[in-house]
């Protein structure tokens, strides 16, 4: 990759399908993703990596087991390896992802929602 500015806004606006992660730029082994996600996901977990959600726009909620973490834009929260989780937005939100690269979406689940390839944008 050359070394570019990136707009996280106008990358966005290249996209409307929903819980369909874009990858916008690597960091050493690390994808940094757009994805922008409304109502439900699947319950699933990641063995191997934390998942971070930074909220770029909007509203979300992860909800775990016994809580739920509610996000508002600008806030960010980091989802621990093993844990089970599905996040979730009632009205709409687009969301920056980091994660090592080759991270499955759903994690160890497959699903209609399981992304089907590195989408570059």
């Amino acid at each position: 990759m050359d070394n570019e500015v990136i707009n996280v806004k106008k990358k966005l606006e290249l996209f409307s399908d929903l819980w369909s992660p874009k990858i916008i730029a690597r960091l050493n082994n690390y994808e940094i993703k757009l994805v922008k996600i409304k109502e439900d996901f699947v319950w699933h977990k990641h063995e191997d990596t934390d998942e971070m959600f930074f909220v770029v726009s909007g509203k979300m909620t992860i909800e775990f087991k016994e809580e739920k973490v509610r996000l508002n834009e600008g806030d960010l929260y980091v989802v621990p390896r093993g844990t089970d989780h599905k996040p979730y937005s009632d009205e709409g939100c687009s969301v920056m992802v980091i994660e090592p690269k080759g991270v499955v979406n759903t994690g160890d689940v497959q699903s209609d929602l399981t992304a089907k390839a590195e989408v570059w944008i």
